[in-house]
């Protein structure tokens, strides 16, 4: 599911800092949904779990770690997971954690065209017996026309660590590792 926003008065010409680009402030959004057979407990530690995304995110992710742990250890409220391959590793803030069920986190670095990019993972036990999982993320366009893109490109990779969650979550749940 793909959105778009026009916030009023959102378009404004960047200062000379930015090299005179026009600014656009559109929001762009994203959702991303899956079902795991695997328990929500499962999912919600995996992907908290910033210092071993490498294990599961590759070749996306090849190095993981805490920048910060939160509250509760590790990655609750306030930590900061990075995750990438050098030397662009990403940094992303825990802001909600609610065990087992949701997990919302925000981008604190390196700066990209899509600005104030939040994103959520909501994990719903379901009637079968698994877990269905709704990952979204949204963000403001930070230069006019990079919004589709970004969109895509962040999208996108949602979309494969949606899958790759899932697969080691079910890996784990069956007894492999």
């Amino acid at each position: 599911m793909w959105a778009i926003t026009y916030p009023r008065a959102a378009r404004r010409v960047a200062d000379d800092v930015s090299g005179g680009l026009v600014m656009s402030g559109r929001t762009f959004s994203f959702e991303v949904n899956r079902t795991s057979t695997a328990p929500a407990a499962t999912l919600f530690r995996l992907v908290t779990d910033g210092a071993n995304w490498s294990k599961w995110a590759k070749p996306i992710v090849v190095q993981s770690s805490w920048a910060r742990q939160g509250d509760p250890a590790p990655g609750g409220i306030g930590a900061i997971r990075k995750v990438g391959l050098w030397p662009v590793l990403v940094q992303e803030e825990t802001v909600e954690y609610e065990q087992d069920r949701r997990h919302a986190y925000r981008l604190v670095g390196p700066p990209t065209p899509a600005k104030d990019y939040s994103g959520e993972v909501v994990f719903t036990p379901n009637p079968a017996g698994g877990t269905d999982i709704r990952w979204t993320g949204s963000f403001t366009e930070g230069v006019r026309g990079t919004g589709p893109a970004m969109r895509a490109a962040m999208g996108g990779a949602v979309r494969y660590f949606a899958g790759r969650l899932v697969k080691a979550a079910e890996r784990e749940s069956n007894g492999r590792r």
